[in-house]
């Protein structure tokens, strides 16, 4: 195996151990709602996948066994010493039926297919690879290059559309990366903030349909922390865009999320239509005050450690053993067609998984994001109906609520009402 982390020790400690916070930060941030030095109550040392745990999940081969480790993770998320190992799996960079031998050889490919690419984006602007963060643009929007920037001087051949629209998007990523966590240690490395920039730029190369969109480095920032070598950051960062890309796919007529926006109005709908018929009421029938929890699945929300922990327990409910081989080969998911399956089996799907896998998926199936929106909107459905004059309201309110939430039994709340929801919607 790789380890991705540094070696200390197993017992939790305080979160600044692991992502430690500027000195210079340090006294705006404690100051702040989110209070980072404080781990969740629902994080427990006895329930994490600690380090010794996970190595043991592994048989001698390299097979790992991910009932087990699925279980753990859903109890109390993953020990920050592993959590880059443990994410690759949860999202699906590799098979848990593959061997050390297996898994070493698709790692060695993919650093080399991140080389090329990467090379290929240094060919068209030589700010990649160079430790540079580009802030301020290169060229004009018809592909001219700008007075006074790097290589303006030299002759430039005429360049395509696709390119343009690539090297346009340099500096933005290079303005979101300048705020990105940087109240963190980490990012006083400005190799560190070059790294997270570098990987953005190849990606908005590689996926030239989506490009580059705020709210990535958000997405991105963890992994490239978590992850010390670069390309395999980078894959980790492409396996969770596979996620979530459509939250970014926008037009002149909608937006990304719209149709997670959509299914949240319908769950609301349903399992507690007195409060939609309230939001309605104040002009949130769209319900964009959740735009930014589903966008960037609650980065903002909460402190860096808890954002982490909250995201591996989304991931461990929703894990499909099928992941892996459905990326490979982009086929989408399906569950078991005589909808029978032993238990054993059925263990390895997350717990929220599972019950698509026992009921079928429709084409509004949801993810557990979207739930655990709705749970906390139906946790204060009081409060809403009573204190929300208004969308500023009902923000406001949401934002107290995201600050002292618990995210294990958040998720617990969210399964629960997925589960309601779910037979609610067959009558």
């Amino acid at each position: 195996m790789f380890s991705c982390c540094r070696s200390v020790p197993e017992d939790w400690g305080e979160p600044e151990e692991f992502y430690p916070i500027r000195p210079d930060c340090r006294d705006e941030v404690l100051a702040s709602r989110f209070k980072p030095t404080v781990v969740l109550l629902s994080i427990q040392p006895g329930k994490t996948l600690s380090g010794r745990r996970w190595r043991s999940s592994f048989s001698e081969e390299g097979h790992l066994d991910i009932a087990r480790v699925l279980r753990r993770i859903q109890r109390g998320g993953v020990h920050p010493t592993i959590k880059g190992e443990a994410w690759e799996f949860l999202l699906g960079c590799y098979d848990p039926k593959s061997t050390f031998d297996d898994r070493t050889q698709l790692r060695e490919s993919r650093r080399s297919k991140y080389e090329e690419l990467k090379s290929k984006c240094k060919e068209m602007d030589d700010s990649v690879g160079s430790g540079r963060v580009i802030m301020t643009p290169v060229i004009t929007e018809d592909g001219k290059p700008i007075e006074g920037t790097p290589n303006a001087s030299e002759e430039h051949a005429v360049l395509d559309k696709e390119v343009i629209q690539w090297k346009l998007s340099l500096h933005q990523i290079g303005l979101d990366v300048n705020r990105t966590d940087q109240a963190l240690v980490h990012y006083e490395n400005l190799q560190n903030q070059a790294k997270l920039w570098d990987i953005l730029a190849v990606y908005s190369w590689v996926d030239k349909e989506i490009g580059y969109c705020q709210g990535m480095t958000d997405l991105c920032s963890p992994i490239t922390i978590l992850i010390e070598n670069e390309a395999d950051a980078f894959w980790c960062f492409e396996h969770l865009m596979r996620r979530v890309r459509g939250n970014f796919k926008s037009s002149s007529t909608s937006i990304g999320v719209r149709s997670q926006l959509t299914l949240l109005s319908s769950i609301i709908k349903t399992v507690d239509p007195q409060l939609h018929e309230h939001i309605e009421s104040l002009d949130g029938g769209e319900y964009l005050f959740a735009f930014r929890m589903l966008m960037v699945v609650f980065r903002r929300e909460f402190s860096f450690a808890d954002s982490l922990y909250l995201w591996e327990l989304i991931w461990a409910m929703e894990y499909n053993p099928l992941l892996f081989s459905s990326y490979e080969s982009n086929t989408p998911l399906d569950a078991p067609k005589d909808g029978v399956m032993a238990k054993k089996d059925l263990m390895r799907y997350g717990k929220f998984e599972r019950a698509y896998v026992k009921v079928g998926r429709t084409e509004q199936q949801g993810t557990l994001s979207i739930f655990l929106v709705a749970s906390v909107l139906e946790g204060k459905n009081k409060r809403l109906l009573q204190e929300a004059k208004g969308l500023d309201d009902v923000v406001q309110i949401l934002n107290d609520i995201t600050a002292t939430l618990n995210a294990k039994k958040a998720c617990d709340e969210a399964l629960k009402l997925h589960s309601r929801y779910l037979n609610m919607a067959k009558t």
